[in-house]
C-alpha cells in the first residue's frame, strides 16, 4: 500500500474526477480540493462550457465522497483577482494577447495550491491535465512530456514547472490514448461527472467578450480610433484597440477591397495596423520570463521545434539563449500571427524542453 499523500485539485469535471480516482486505486492517501475563484459565482454567472461555478464545486464534492476523500475547498478569489485577472487585463492595455489559463495554472494550481498541499503534509499534487511527468535518467531531470492522447495534449500550457514542482506532480490521465477511457472509467465508477461536458471557454469571460469584460472590471471606456495600412493610410474607424487580435479578420466592420488582418496593434497612437494575410507570416521571435526545463540554458544555439500558440502545429526552429536571459527563436519557414503575449514552447519530439512568453516578433 502507497503511504504517500496526495492533494488532487477538484475541478468538478470528469477528468480531475478520474485522476482522483485512480490515485486512490493506487494506494495514495488522498485529499480533494476544490479552488473559489470567483465571488458569487454560478451556474448563471459562468455558464455551462466554463470551470469554477457552485455547481462545479458540488460535483466535486459528490465525487469525493464517493471515493471516501476528505474534500475541502479553498478561497482564493484575491489571488485569482490579482494573479491572473489583473495580468490578463494589463497585458491587454499594453497590446498584448494573454493566455490566462498559463498564469491560473502557474500562479494558483502550482504555487497557491503548491504551498496549500505542503501544509496538509501532502507530498503530491495531482491534477487532471493530460501531460506527462518521469523522471529521465539519461538527462539526471524531471521532465513534462506530451500526453499519450495528442489531441488532449495540454504540455503547452503547463511549460513552466520547476524541477522541484515536477518532482511532486502527477498527472495520471497522461498515459491513456482517449477520452473515452476516461469517461469509461467514470461510468464504472458511477461517478457523477461521467458525462459532464469539458469547460470551454476563460472562466471569468464565459461569453468570449474580452472587450466587455476588460471595460467592466476597470472601469474605463476604450476609445475609438483609426484603422491604418502599413503605409499609415487610413483605413475606417476601430471600435477600441482592446477589441482586436493579431490574425483577427472577421468583426471589422470594414469595406475593402480585399481580406484585411490586424498585423499589429500601435497602442501610443491607438491605430490597429492591418495587412494581407501574406504579411502577417514572420520567423523570428523574442521570449522572455523563460523556464528551462528539460535542460539548462544551452550556451550555444540548438535545433528543436517550437509552438507559438496553444492550437498551432510545432514547427522547426533554431533557438538562441540570450545573454540577458531572452531566448530568440528563428523558424526555418515563416509563421502567421505570431504574437506578443502568447507563450512559445520548445520540445525536442515529446519532451518539453522549456518555454516564455513572447515579447517581441
Amino acid at each position: 500500500m502507497n503511504k504517500q499523500k496526495a492533494l488532487i485539485a477538484m475541478s468538478g469535471g470528469v477528468d480531475s474526477s478520474v485522476s482522483a480516482a485512480l490515485m486512490v486505486q493506487a494506494g495514495y492517501a488522498c485529499v480533494g480540493v476544490n479552488m473559489k475563484l470567483h465571488a458569487g459565482a454560478s451556474e448563471d454567472d459562468l455558464g455551462a462550457k466554463t470551470c469554477c461555478s457552485l455547481t462545479d464545486a458540488e460535483d466535486a464534492r459528490s465525487v469525493c465522497r464517493k471515493l471516501g476523500m476528505p474534500f475541502h475547498v479553498f478561497n482564493f478569489t484575491e489571488d485569482f483577482s490579482r494573479e491572473v485577472i489583473d495580468r490578463f487585463v494589463c497585458a491587454y492595455e499594453r497590446g498584448a494577447t494573454p493566455n490566462p489559463c498559463i498564469d491560473c495554472n502557474k500562479y494558483m494550481k502550482f504555487s497557491k495550491l503548491y504551498q496549500r498541499a505542503q501544509l496538509l503534509g501532502c507530498e503530491l499534487i495531482v491534477t487532471g491535465h493530460y501531460a506527462r511527468v518521469e523522471f529521465c535518467p539519461d538527462r539526471q531531470r524531471w521532465v513534462l512530456k506530451k500526453a499519450k492522447n495528442l489531441a488532449k495534449d495540454q504540455s503547452y500550457v503547463l511549460y513552466f514547472l520547476t524541477q522541484e514542482q515536477l518532482a511532486h506532480t502527477r498527472f495520471p490521465l497522461g498515459e491513456f490514448e482517449s477520452k473515452e477511457q476516461i469517461r469509461a472509467i467514470a461510468e464504472e465508477l458511477d461517478l457523477i461527472t461521467a458525462k459532464k461536458s469539458d469547460s470551454q471557454d476563460i472562466c471569468f469571460v464565459p461569453d468570449g467578450r474580452y472587450a466587455d469584460f476588460l471595460s467592466e472590471y476597470t472601469g474605463k471606456t476604450y476609445p475609438e480610433g483609426d484603422f491604418v495600412d502599413q503605409q499609415g493610410n487610413v483605413l475606417g474607424k476601430h471600435k477600441g484597440i482592446v477589441r482586436y487580435t493579431i490574425g483577427q479578420r472577421k468583426g471589422l466592420g470594414l469595406a475593402l477591397p480585399e481580406s484585411m488582418y490586424v498585423r499589429k496593434k500601435d497602442m501610443e497612437r491607438n491605430q490597429v495596423v492591418l495587412s494581407t494575410n501574406a504579411e502577417l507570416f514572420s520567423r523570428r521571435l523574442l521570449a522572455d520570463t523563460f523556464t528551462w526545463s528539460a535542460m539548462d540554458a544551452p550556451a550555444e544555439p540548438i535545433r528543436c521545434k517550437a509552438k507559438a500558440r496553444y492550437q498551432a502545429r510545432e514547427a522547426d526552429c533554431t533557438v538562441t539563449a540570450l545573454p540577458d536571459g531572452q531566448v530568440e527563436v528563428l523558424f526555418d519557414e515563416p509563421q502567421r500571427a505570431l504574437t506578443v503575449g502568447q507563450a512559445v514552447v520548445l520540445y525536442d519530439e515529446e519532451v518539453v524542453l522549456g518555454g516564455g512568453v513572447i515579447c517581441e516578433v
